[in-house]
């Protein structure tokens, strides 16, 4: 049977995340240590040879990230956290702030001195209790113990942190949306270019990663670029952590090397089906993913092998149903989700949403049959995905495409 794989993940339920000297005698915060008897470019390169790829969804270089915005011109930097984890099924990062929060301030500290920036944020989602009370905690210990504040470690480096409460907006998880919120202004998004890396928060460069991603950064600090790109696959190197809900025996969260297959994932670690139900789809990174059925349960869980066959990774969530669920019923969940989270700045998701949900309610009324209703939903999220000015407006998409090409008869 195969087994985890833990980095993010490595020291949750080891010690008590309210006491940070448990999380020292683990071996914490020694590979700040590491990290600063180095250049930043050093560091930077380590990240670059990794073959780290953001955690977040999009999958993006993490490295290539740290180059753009250490190479952008500027006195003052940022490093920033998106913790504003709202997309449905997934709940890997409140597992990392509230069982290991030190891990993801070495993580970001290690960050900050790559980029030479100043000052860190976590910008977490208000609902997110328990995750602020004991980043809040780990924060004011680290900020004791001389590990956050000015001259970390006797290196001259000075990085301090501040928190700030997201109002609970799917849209702002969205980089630059998360920035104007930031900001204190009212969460929208920005038109891009310019890129964080250039041009982030305050007009200055800012570099973004979500809670995961900037976990795995000591352990890469720690083992080695080689190290770490030797696990996973070639082009998705490493772990990622995988939230699994649905119709299965043991829901939950997992860490194994990228690479593994999603039967692997429900049947080795997730124990299965629930009551011996037949698989019958799962939905691959939440709301904003895509859905497969039995022809993709052995492909490679990766960036470029899912997308080889009409799905992502995204978040790694993966929400499974059997043969009880309806297709159509969870499309108009989704649709719904998107529709009351739309922040109605551009003409294509503002009317494209209640347009995708007028279809679906015509289907319902017998006015319009659902082999035509699919194409118009179809034709009418790809209009959105083509002029929308973020991802939300382009979100849409991905499930319907994939409902098209997996699941057309039964929806």
């Amino acid at each position: 049977m195969i087994s985890e794989y833990r980095i993010a993940l490595k020291n949750i339920d080891k010690y008590d995340p309210n006491q940070i000297d448990d999380y020292i005698q683990l071996g914490g915060y020694e590979a700040i240590k590491k990290a600063l008897g180095k250049k930043p470019e050093e560091i930077i390169e380590s990240v670059l040879n990794s073959g780290l790829r953001g955690r977040g969804g999009a999958g993006f270089s993490t490295g290539l990230k740290n180059k753009f915005t250490n190479q952008s011109e500027g006195l003052e930097k940022y490093v920033v956290c998106n913790a504003d984890e709202g997309e449905p099924g997934t709940f890997k990062d409140r597992i990392i702030m509230e069982k290991d929060p030190h891990i993801l301030l070495e993580g970001m500290i290690i960050s900050a001195y790559a980029i030479q920036a100043s000052k860190a944020y976590i910008y977490i989602r208000g609902e997110y209790t328990e995750s602020i009370e004991k980043l809040e905690v780990a924060i004011n210990q680290a900020r004791e113990k001389g590990i956050i504040g000015k001259n970390i470690f006797n290196s001259g480096f000075n990085v301090d942190f501040e928190i700030k409460l997201g109002a609970g907006s799917y849209l702002c998880g969205e980089e630059l949306t998360l920035i104007e919120s930031l900001e204190g202004k009212r969460g929208n998004p920005r038109i891009k270019p310019p890129f964080p890396a250039e041009k982030g928060l305050f007009g200055k460069p800012t570099l973004i990663n979500n809670v995961e991603t900037f976990s795995h950064i000591p352990y890469i600090i720690e083992k080695g670029a080689d190290h770490y790109k030797s696990l996973g696959t070639e082009k998705s190197p490493g772990t990622k952590v995988f939230t699994i809900s649905g119709d299965v025996i043991k829901p939950g969260y997992y860490e194994t090397e990228m690479g593994i297959t999603l039967r692997q994932l429900i049947y080795d670690f997730a124990g299965g089906m629930k009551n011996d139900k037949e698989f019958y789809a799962a939905i691959l990174g939440g709301a904003a993913g895509t859905f497969v059925n039995e022809s993709v349960l052995d492909t490679p869980m990766g960036y470029d092998t899912l997308k080889e066959k009409g799905a992502v990774l995204g978040s790694g969530a993966i929400m499974v149903m059997s043969k009880e669920r309806s297709i159509f019923d969870m499309t108009q969940s989704i649709l719904e989700f998107f529709k009351h989270e739309s922040c109605g700045k551009c003409v294509p998701c503002r009317v494209g949403m209640p347009q995708l949900l007028l279809l679906m309610d015509r289907v319902k009324r017998n006015e319009l049959g659902r082999v035509e209703a699919l194409d118009l939903l179809l034709y009418e999220s790809e209009y959105m995905a083509k002029s929308s000015l973020c991802p939300l407006g382009q979100s849409p998409i991905l499930p319907i495409k994939s409902i098209k090409q997996y699941f057309e008869k039964q929806f």
